[in-house]
């Protein structure tokens, strides 16, 4: 590669004119400019990238620049929307570009590179979900041309070589793909003589065409082996020569993006991995279980399986445990999905007459998280004790070993530390409560007494390991997407918290503000993130995290992903979860309260306890209550006393006053109204800085509030909304711009984010930039004014669904409130007759097929809403079991299984064929059924279900014209 910088100006060098050009609609204050590998183009370093200055052509914009470099010049080089400090506000999505120059281009002439901008939608296809299983080719295309390679000479002294480059992600077997167009070179819109490209590697696609005309339009299109052509859809192409400057080019590059075809569609079904039944299972669903719903999601035409996190949650040695978001560690997975009876394949009768006896006793209708745990490690302890030496000595077992010893040695130790301490509190672990890699070393040490111990959950881990990536190697075989699920946080009992505390704020815990599913918010216990301190290696722990997912899932799910723009951060010894603020955020300081006339900050920040709202809420018991609980400070005027002034030391201390006969309401009703009591404040005060503060989430709402004068209000509505819903903005999306790049970076995944709750405006756009996948549920729109969602207004890049593991199914929604399904029975499904009190198939049917026909990228169903298309399966369970999870209660029992096994769905041909029905028609794509030769024999959809899209003159690309 030659370096521009090494010459000086005196001597002589053959030089070549660059120019850059880009149609791009930017708003006010906006730039565009090119940066790349060499120091001409900034090494880089956006801030000494080449700006580029905007032309207009008819109705596009277009930017335009140029350099003139060394022939031979190499480089990688990428686009960029920066503002006049060119600060970068935005980059293109996809691969970096690479400039190749014609090895006869002579000094002096000039190369136009045409360049369309690189959405992240568009780099959506070279994720693994769809590059590497739903498009994956058993095929393979030659490689029939070097990447943008120009021919040596030129034919004619006045001709320009136009260089066509076209990536086709999607393109058949047996296909070939051309170019044409208006001009002669073209084929004059016939295929019979337009220009026919080679492959070129990565999906590309290229030729060079010698064009003598000014201008010309042109189209790409595929050529199957049996005749038929698939045109792209979308207005014409138009190629500009310009042939009257002073320079004209002898060279132009055209990066064409994308072969546009009909947006593609696909849908999935969600299930929790431990929901899932089968006939082969120990009471809870198990990874090679996957096999099995991956058939059935195959014939039932669904592209995609959806699961919840399968992490190791084993913190407190009991059914809290079954909480799947609360991870003890990030890259163990958890025993509870392990299938003993694949563990080995010469067990003693005793061994095998044992599962038999615990397939049966926990075959419930409910898992019995205890219960299944206990069994599985007992059993596999008995299989371990004869066949430990064969495994561990093992090639496989040793390449597992070698590629996952920087977490599998620590969560072992931790695993044996927790047993012998009979607690995960690292805090309680005496000289092991601070971790060390030399403690580590001489814990999992060979010569240890408990080495077996050590050995046995390598041993768990392995074989959790073979099982699930034989499951994923299967779906991937099928065509079937495997998506996981990417929690918010991780216990703050954990192997990551003990081995990497630095990364986490111990003191925090992290929730959500008061939204859908609570009106009191949540509050999760995990620690809020350190994102300082996970700069500093790039994230090295993200990163290293979703390089194992995807070791077993091509998509993933990223839990509240709200959370990469902000937090909810609560005290640790917070409760509840409304008295909380957003991290990061800009406070209300002491000065500016000031200055609006505020000052009383201790009346405003402590909880506003007077004798007549005692009396109000305990009635005749608000002495008593009183004098355990409160001080007066001044008269009639209250503060809670030392013990007892955290929601935590409320609880503890209600423990310890337990059955006092002279309270005369009961310990729930006593707990709830001091929980209100000591979250009555206007401000809360920064912790760590006593001159910010916070405006109380609903502070209205506070009788502290209703008892300020209305100046103080005015001022303090004003602030609040100031501070909930505008100066964070840029500050949030600075934060998503920093964090989420290194997630989407660390694997080839396809990326989806829950985006439900209270939405910042930043949002949305920052995950249209980077190409996330957001969430659309129905009964909770993201649309103002609007009690539920239309799905057919959805954009293309969401997933859709009905109901989700966090709310009620369908079923259940449907016959929660007679009220809310009247509304929408009349204006949703349009009809004005009483609508039936349970959600009977028809009406179930006609609430998935809204989805399906939505331009959502994605829609996913939950097993349970998909069962409601058939009676059988809707009078055999009661609609209010069905539910996965309860939000609002922190210690809810994550225990549903289908009541209904993957066996005799995948024998219920009927349920299958309606449901293949409901997507076929709706155009989105269906997996194979069956594989002749190498090619899927695919379902025909119907012409009356293709999207067109008809566009008028040039394409436009970027930000919306106004």
């Amino acid at each position: 590669m030659v370096n521009l910088g090494l010459f000086s100006g005196k001597e002589t060098l053959k030089t070549v004119n660059l120019s850059f050009r880009i149609p791009y609609f930017t708003h006010w204050g906006q730039n565009l400019l090119v940066c790349g590998s060499e120091p001409v183009l900034g090494s880089w370093n956006v801030k000494q990238g080449l700006s580029l200055n905007p032309v207009h052509q008819g109705d596009e914009l277009i930017w335009c620049g140029n350099i003139k470099v060394p022939s031979g010049f190499e480089c990688e080089y990428s686009y960029y929307v920066v503002d006049d400090n060119r600060k970068v506000l935005r980059w293109e999505a996809g691969k970096k570009r690479k400039i190749f120059l014609p090895e006869g281009i002579q000094d002096g002439e000039v190369i136009e590179f045409h360049d369309l901008w690189q959405t992240a939608a568009d780099a959506l296809f070279f994720r693994s979900a769809l590059k590497n299983v739903i498009f994956h080719k058993s095929w393979s295309f030659d490689l029939e041309t070097p990447v943008g390679a120009f021919p040596t000479k030129l034919d004619q002294e006045d001709s320009v070589i136009v260089h066509f480059s076209i990536s086709c992600p999607k393109i058949e077997e047996d296909t070939s793909a051309y170019v044409i167009g208006s001009s002669a070179q073209l084929g004059q819109w016939k295929i019979q003589g337009g220009l026919k490209l080679s492959y070129a590697g990565e999906s590309s696609w290229e030729a060079n065409c010698f064009s003598l005309n000014s201008s010309s339009t042109y189209k790409y299109c595929q050529h199957g082996k049996a005749g038929n052509i698939s045109l792209e859809v979308g207005p014409q192409r138009e190629l500009c020569v310009d042939t009257t400057s002073k320079e004209p080019p002898k060279y132009i590059s055209l990066s064409d993006g994308i072969f546009r075809e009909m947006p593609w569609r696909g849908a999935g079904v969600a299930i929790p991995m431990f929901s899932v039944r089968s006939e082969e299972d120990l009471g809870v669903g198990e990874f090679l279980d996957l096999k099995l719903l991956v058939d059935w999601a195959v014939d039932s035409g669904f592209h995609l399986v959806q699961l919840l996190p399968v992490n190791d949650t084993s913190v407190n040695g009991m059914w809290w445990d079954s909480y799947p978001y609360s991870s003890l560690s990030v890259f163990a997975l958890h025993p509870l999905y392990l299938r003993v009876q694949a563990l080995s394949k010469d067990m003693s009768k005793e061994i095998m007459q044992e599962i038999m006896d615990a397939k049966e006793q926990l075959d419930g209708k409910d898992v019995d998280y205890e219960a299944t745990m206990a069994t599985k490690l007992s059993i596999a302890k008995k299989i371990f004790s004869v066949e430990k030496d064969s495994v561990l000595t093992s090639s496989s077992f040793k390449k597992f070993f070698s590629e996952n010893e920087e977490w599998l040695k620590p969560y072992a130790a931790f695993c044996f530390l927790r047993d012998f301490f009979e607690t995960s509190d690292h805090s309680q672990w005496g000289r092991f409560s601070q971790f060390s890699k030399d403690k580590l070393e001489k814990l999992v040490s060979k010569d240890s007494v408990h080495y077996d111990i050590i050995c046995f959950h390598y041993y768990i881990q392995f074989h959790l390991y073979l099982q699930l990536s034989e499951a994923a190697a299967y779906a991937r075989k099928k065509r079937v997407v495997l998506k996981g699920d990417l929690p918010i946080g991780v216990d703050r009992n954990s192997v990551d918290t003990w081995v990497n505390p630095t990364l986490f704020r111990m003191n925090t815990s992290t929730g959500a503000p008061p939204d859908y599913f609570d009106k009191n918010g949540q509050n999760w216990g995990f620690p809020t993130y350190n994102w300082e301190e996970m700069s500093k290696d790039n994230y090295a722990w993200w990163r290293a995290r979703l390089a194992q997912m995807a070791k077993y899932f091509t998509a993933y799910r990223i839990d509240h992903i709200l959370g990469f723009f902000r937090i909810w951060e609560l005290p640790e010894h917070a409760i509840t979860g409304l008295v909380g603020k957003f991290r990061p955020s800009i406070p209300l300081s002491q000065e500016e309260l000031e200055k609006e006339g505020i000052w009383d900050f201790d009346r405003l920040s402590r909880p506003y306890v007077r004798q007549e709202i005692l009396q109000e809420k305990f009635g005749d018991s608000w002495a008593v209550i009183a004098s355990n609980f409160l001080n007066e400070y001044q008269k009639l005027c209250y503060e809670f006393k030392e013990d007892c002034n955290t929601e935590k030391k409320i609880v503890s201390k209600l423990k310890a006053c337990a059955g006092k006969s002279s309270w005369l309401e009961s310990e729930d009703k006593i707990r709830s109204e001091l929980f209100d009591l000591i979250k009555n404040v206007v401000l809360i005060r920064d912790p760590e800085d006593a001159r910010k503060f916070y405006p109380r989430f609903n502070l209205e709402d506070t009788s502290s509030f209703q008892a300020l004068d209305d100046h103080s209000k005015n001022v303090l509505k004003r602030l609040y909304y100031d501070y909930y819903f505008q100066r964070q903005e840029t500050l949030w999306s600075q934060n998503a711009l920093k964090t989420l790049p290194a997630l989407l970076n660390s694997s080839d995944m396809l990326a989806c984010g829950e985006d439900l709750g209270l939405i910042p405006n930043c949002v949305h756009p920052v995950m249209q930039e980077l190409g996330l996948i957001g969430l659309r549920i129905q009964r909770m729109p993201s649309e103002p004014g609007l009690e539920f969602g239309i799905p057919s207004q959805y954009s293309y890049m969401t997933v859709c669904a009905p109901s989700c593991h966090d709310c009620s199914t369908m079923r259940a929604w449907w016959e929660e409130n007679e009220e809310r399904r009247s509304r929408f029975y009349k204006n949703v499904i349009g009809s004005n007759d009483v609508p039936p009190s349970q959600c009977v198939p028809d009406v179930a049917h006609f609430i998935l097929r809204q989805h399906v026909e939505s331009p959502s990228m994605w829609a996913i169903f939950p097993l349970q809403d998909l069962l409601a298309l058939k009676e059988e399966y809707t009078t055999t369970r009661p609609a209010v079991e069905e539910t996965i999870n309860d939000p609002t209660n922190p210690k809810h029992y994550w225990r549903y299984r289908v009541h209904v096994s993957l066996e005799s769905l995948m024998r219920d041909k009927e349920i299958k064929l309606s449901i293949r029905k409901l997507v076929q028609s709706s155009g989105r794509s269906l997996p194979p059924l069956d594989e002749v030769d190498g090619n899927a024999t695919t379902a025909v959809i119907p012409p009356e279900k293709q999207q067109v899209a008809n566009g008028q003159g040039r394409i436009l690309n970027g930000a919306p014209q106004k």
